[in-house]
């Protein structure tokens, strides 16, 4: 059994409580209000969930994390990148890129971004706690990423492509904007071949807990707004 959230404390059970299999489930129920959300983050736990379950929170063991110096872009996609200049946006269209990461994939019919989900991530990035990476080609919207930023760390949620590559591209340019504005940390949350082959790696929960009690003390100071034709 896992413990059920109370509607209105936005306290969590220590993470270390959260369950071998299924890997990570720390709790369940509460709401998606940003002041749980955010508390959330800071203890190393994230919402997932299916449009028909209660929510669930997840910390699992390892974590999957990408540290900025350490990126891998491959020799094929600094290939695409001299051939094509593509213009990168941040924050510009916020929901029409976590619409668009919610959208049925090829590899699955349904989405675990529900309606409630956006809302909240919208509420976020209201309150300049969530960000948005847009790819553009032409006028036209190809790919891009969404997740939350706090103290030096990003937390990544999810990206889309509809151009090959549109979602890396999109994530090696914030890259190189974090490491220039003093991130040290992207969180990753669970480990996919397309996060390995970007440099994201595994690191023990207990390590990541440790990052976030170091990284989330201070707030770099500058500006969520970029648009630049990303050059390799």
């Amino acid at each position: 059994m896992i413990p059920w959230l109370h509607p209105k404390r936005h306290d969590f059970p220590p993470v270390d409580q959260a369950l071998e299999s299924p890997d990570g489930l720390l709790a369940a129920g509460g709401d998606l209000s940003p002041g749980r959300i955010i508390a959330a983050y800071r203890q190393g736990i994230f919402p997932w969930y299916n449009p028909d379950e209660p929510i669930l929170w997840w910390s699992p063991n390892p974590r999957c994390v990408l540290f900025p110096q350490e990126i891998h872009i491959s020799r094929s996609l600094r290939k695409t990148l001299r051939k094509t200049a593509f213009k990168i946006t941040f924050d510009q269209q916020f929901d029409a890129v976590i619409n668009a990461c919610a959208a049925p994939r090829s590899y699955a019919k349904e989405t675990w971004i529900s309606q409630d989900m956006k809302a909240a991530y919208s509420a976020l990035h209201q309150l300049g706690v969530a960000h948005s990476v847009e790819v553009w080609e032409n006028d036209t919207l190809i790919g891009g990423l969404y997740g939350l930023a706090m103290g030096r760390v990003f937390f990544g949620e999810s990206m889309f492509s509809r151009r090959t590559d549109a979602s890396k591209i999109a994530f090696a340019n914030l890259v190189e904007h974090l490491v220039e504005w003093g991130y040290d940390l992207i969180d990753c949350q669970v480990y996919n071949d397309h996060l390995a082959s970007l440099g994201a790696r595994e690191i023990p929960r207990s390590l990541f807990i440790d990052l976030l009690g170091k990284l989330l003390v201070d707030r770099p100071a500058h500006e969520w707004t970029a648009t630049r034709r990303f050059q390799s």
